[in-house]
């Protein structure tokens, strides 16, 4: 009821146009907390409604065959992506507790680089998103008005993953791309615009991003790791630790960012005992189910968890 609720607001808005465009791009990152972003992709990423604007791009299509400016919900997610979040990374690095900086910074710089990319921003979204979810909505905005500004400078570019550097360079030699100079300009509007809103809004209402968390009292118990320190064993081991141990684990998985978990109690997993132990948060789609957020050194932190296991 819910995806087909999603499927026709998504129908509805397509003959708005730009503001369309913007409006989807607002509401793809406000379902991301929820995984509802997904129904809204399949009506304009993909055929549901015949639009298919992923498809008809890499399939080499023109604006000029095609009933729709091709591209057009795709193109405003780079300069978000690749630029946006770099800036606004930086200001939850400047605004970090001095003494939490350099673990901000390594936290953040590393969301920020995959985002830049290869377009993966679950590692800083997902950092942030349940500390302070009114600095999430109006994340979402900043997309929806870029959306529509990219859309009006005849920025036209496409991904087959996600909107960064990677998908950006490979979509520029098909026939739909447009003006992929305008990413500059545009990338560094999006970059000073993130950083000063993220900066103003986080030092007016003391959001707790990362960096801004209120002093635990057990410091020595929770003691941060760093992943850029790659030390994957000890990171690994407190995640385990963390999900309930050992014989809590039924299975787990990896993906691009993720470890994918399959337990047998999900009362034993202790999400502060995660984000202390280096990772950017927790996700529970259903009861036997825990995704813990790593990033893109995933694939480490999952070899030296298989070894314990």
């Amino acid at each position: 009821v819910v995806y087909g609720a999603l499927v026709a607001l998504g129908s509805g808005i397509v003959s708005l146009g730009a503001v369309g465009a913007g409006i989807y791009a607002f509401l793809n990152r406000l379902l991301i907390p929820f995984g509802l972003h997904h129904a809204l992709n399949s009506v304009f990423w993909f055929d549901a409604i015949s639009i298919n604007d992923l498809g008809q791009f890499w399939a080499g299509a023109t604006a000029a065959t095609d009933g729709h400016s091709l591209g057009m919900y795709m193109s405003g997610f780079f300069p978000c992506m690749m630029f946006g979040i770099p800036g606004a990374a930086l200001a939850m690095v400047h605004t970090a507790k001095s003494n939490k900086k350099k673990i901000a910074a390594g936290l953040l710089g590393a969301a920020a680089l995959s985002a830049f990319v290869c377009g993966v921003t679950e590692p800083f979204e997902f950092g942030f998103m349940f500390l302070c979810f009114p600095l999430y909505v109006v994340y979402a905005i900043l997309y929806g008005i870029f959306t529509v500004i990219t859309y009006y400078t005849g920025f036209r570019a496409g991904f087959s993953f996600s909107a960064g550097a990677t998908d950006l360079l490979f979509s520029s030699q098909l026939p739909a791309a447009n003006n992929i100079w305008m990413i500059i300009p545009l990338g560094i509007g999006a970059a000073i615009v993130f950083f000063v809103v993220f900066y103003a809004l986080i030092k007016a209402f003391d959001f707790k991003t990362p960096g801004r968390e209120d002093e635990d009292e057990n410091t020595d118990a929770e003691k941060k790791i760093v992943l850029a320190n790659n030390n994957f064993t000890q990171v690994a081991a407190g995640v385990l630790a963390a999900v309930g141990g050992k014989e809590n684990v039924k299975n787990v998985e990896y993906c691009a960012t993720r470890l994918r978990f399959e337990i047998k109690d999900y009362t034993a997993v202790d999400e502060k005992a995660v984000k202390a132990a280096g990772a950017a948060g927790v996700v529970r789609p259903s009861k036997n189910a825990c995704q813990v957020i790593i990033g893109t050194k995933v694939q480490f932190v999952y070899d030296e968890l298989k070894k314990m296991l």
